[in-house]
C-alpha cells in the first residue's frame, strides 16, 4: 500500500521548497531520501544536512513515516545565534533607545 508524504527544504534563506512523493507504507527517512536520490541532490548544490524532521519534531532516519508526513530536511546553520546576537548588540549599544522596553510610557512601571 502507498502512503503520500512531503518532502521540504529549504535551499537558500526564506525559500523552501515542498516535494509530493508516494512511497510505500512502512518506510524510513533513509529510505525515502536514498529511493528519491534526494541526499546527493542536495550535497551537489553545497548544502549541508545537518538533521531530519517530521512536522517540526526532530527524527533520526530510522524514524517511519505515516500517511499526509511533511519530512524536513534542515540544512546546518551558518552563523550560530548567539554570536549574531551578541554582534548585534555590540553594533546598536546599549543606548537607552534600544531594547526591548525602550519606549514606554510617562509613569508607567520598569519592564510593562
Amino acid at each position: 500500500m502507498a502512503i503520500s508524504i512531503v518532502i521540504a527544504f529549504s535551499p537558500r534563506p526564506r525559500e523552501v521548497v515542498e516535494i509530493p512523493f508516494t512511497v510505500k507504507q512502512g518506510c524510513t527517512i533513509a529510505q525515502v531520501l536514498q529511493s528519491a536520490d534526494f541526499l546527493a541532490e542536495t550535497m551537489a548544490d553545497g548544502i549541508e544536512v545537518a538533521g531530519f524532521g517530521v512536522w517540526g519534531r526532530k527524527a533520526g532516519p530510522s524514524h517511519i513515516l505515516k500517511d499526509q508526513d511533511r519530512l524536513e530536511i534542515y540544512r546546518a546553520l551558518t552563523v550560530d545565534p548567539k554570536v549574531a546576537r551578541r554582534e548585534r548588540f555590540a553594533k546598536q549599544g546599549a543606548k537607552k533607545s534600544a531594547g526591548l522596553f525602550a519606549t514606554r510610557r510617562i509613569g508607567a512601571k520598569a519592564g510593562y
